[in-house]
C-alpha cells in the first residue's frame, strides 16, 4: 500500500506476515535531485515485493535514493544492502552503527547478551532457540553495510524538507527521530507508536533503557509536532497525548514488577513469566520462544529502571541474577 503524507513524503507498508507488528511503514521522501528511504522492513521476500512495487508506483529511481535506518533492528534496515546502488550512501544513528560494527559474536550463547540471558535464568533449550529464531540474526541485511553514522543534530535536507536527526536512546542506544520543524512532522520509528508500546530490552548490567527511553520522550515532548509518522501501525496525530499515555504505561509495568518481586527473590525469566501480558497462552512455558526473549528482556528493563530507583536489589547466587524488591523507607 502506497499513501501521500504531504507533496512529496509518501509511506509504503510493508507487510510482516507471521510476526505481531504485522507491518512495518517505510517512509519516502521524493526530489529532483535525491530521494531518501527512511526504514525499510527486513530482509524478507514479501517486504521486498511490497517495496519495489512502492518505489514503482512512487517512481523511485533507486539509482539516486539513499536510505535511512531509524536503528539497528532487521524490520527497519534489513533490506538496506538489497536496495543500496553503487553511489548512494545508508545512514543511521552513530550509536547503532557502533553495535552493528562490533556486533562479532553477538547471535552466540558465549557472546554478551547470550552469557546475560544466562544469568537471567533462560533454560538451555529456551536460549537457544530464541538465539536461532531471532529477527535479527534471520532477517538482516545479506552483507555488511558501510553505514553513515548521524549525530544528534545534524540535518539532512531532501527536496523541501529539512530533517533534523533527533537522538533518543531507549527501544535501542542510537536509536534516532527525524524532525522536520517547518512541516512540524516527525518520523519517530519506534521511539512513539500509535496502538502498540515499543519494546524496551535490557541485555547489559550496566544498561538502563527504560530511564533513556522516559528521558527520550521528554526531549521529543517538548518539540511543536503536527503529526508523528511511526514506524508500525497507524499514523499518530497527538504525539503529547501518546507520549503522556506511554509513560503511564511504563510507570504501571515498574510497579508491577516490584510487586512480583515483594513475594520473593525471582530471576528475571521468572518474572516475566508473571507479568501480564497481551498474549492468549495457558502458561507462560506456552508462550512462543520469542515473545518469552522479548519478555524477559523487557522485564529486565524494568528491573533495571527501579533498581537505579533504589526500588530493587540483586545477588549472584548459583549463576543466576535474582532480584529482590528493597522496602520503601
Amino acid at each position: 500500500m502506497v499513501e501521500k503524507i504531504l507533496p512529496g513524503l509518501f509511506r509504503i507498508v510493508l507487510p510482516l506476515s507471521g510476526n505481531p507488528l504485522r507491518e512495518i511503514n517505510s517512509f519516502v521522501f521524493t526530489s529532483n535531485d535525491r530521494n531518501l528511504i527512511v526504514d525499510t522492513g527486513m530482509n524478507r521476500e514479501e517486504c521486498l515485493e511490497a517495496m519495489e512495487a512502492g518505489l514503482d508506483e512512487i517512481g523511485v529511481d533507486l539509482e539516486r535514493t539513499d536510505i535511512l535506518a531509524t536503528h539497528l533492528h532487521a524490520d527497519h534496515q534489513g533490506l538496506v544492502a538489497t536496495l543500496l546502488r553503487e553511489g548512494s550512501r545508508a545512514f543511521m544513528g552513530e550509536r547503532d552503527v557502533e553495535v552493528i560494527n562490533g556486533s562479532g559474536d553477538y547471535w552466540t550463547e558465549s557472546g554478551p547478551m547470550g552469557q546475560l540471558a544466562i544469568k537471567a535464568g533462560f533454560p538451555a533449550d529456551v536460549l537457544r532457540a530464541s538465539l536461532e529464531n531471532h529477527p535479527g540474526f534471520k532477517y538482516g541485511p545479506q552483507v555488511p553495510v558501510d553505514f553513515v553514522g548521524l549525530k544528534d543534530g545534524e540535518t539532512i535536507g531532501i527536496g523541501d524538507y529539512t530533517l533534523q536527526v533527533v537522538l533518543t536512546p531507549g527501544h535501542t542506544d542510537g536509536h534516532i527521530c527525524l524532525y522536520e520543524p517547518n512541516a512540524k512532522i516527525l518520523l519517530s520509528g519506534d521511539h512513539v507508536l500509535g496502538d502498540i508500546t515499543p519494546n524496551l530490552q535490557a541485555w547489559g548490567d550496566d544498561e538502563d533503557p527504560l530511564g533513556d527511553f522516559l528521558t527520550s520522550l521528554a526531549r521529543v515532548d517538548a518539540l511543536d509536532i503536527d503529526l508523528c509518522l511511526p514506524g508500525h501501525r497507524a499514523l499518530v496525530e497527538n504525539c503529547s497525548q501518546r507520549i503522556a499515555e506511554l509513560v503511564e504505561h511504563h510507570r504501571m509495568r515498574a510497579d508491577e514488577v516490584v510487586e512480583i518481586l515483594d513475594q520473593g527473590p525471582r530471576n528475571a525469566y521468572d518474572t516475566a513469566g508473571r507479568m501480564t501480558w497481551d498474549i492468549v497462552a495457558p502458561s507462560w512455558d506456552d508462550f512462543p520462544i520469542m515473545q518469552r526473549w522479548f519478555a524477559t528482556g523487557e522485564s529486565i528493563a524494568h528491573i533495571r529502571y527501579m533498581e537505579v530507583q533504589g526500588r530493587i536489589e540483586r545477588d549472584f547466587v548459583d549463576g543466576q541474577t535474582l532480584y529482590r524488591s528493597v522496602a520503601r523507607p
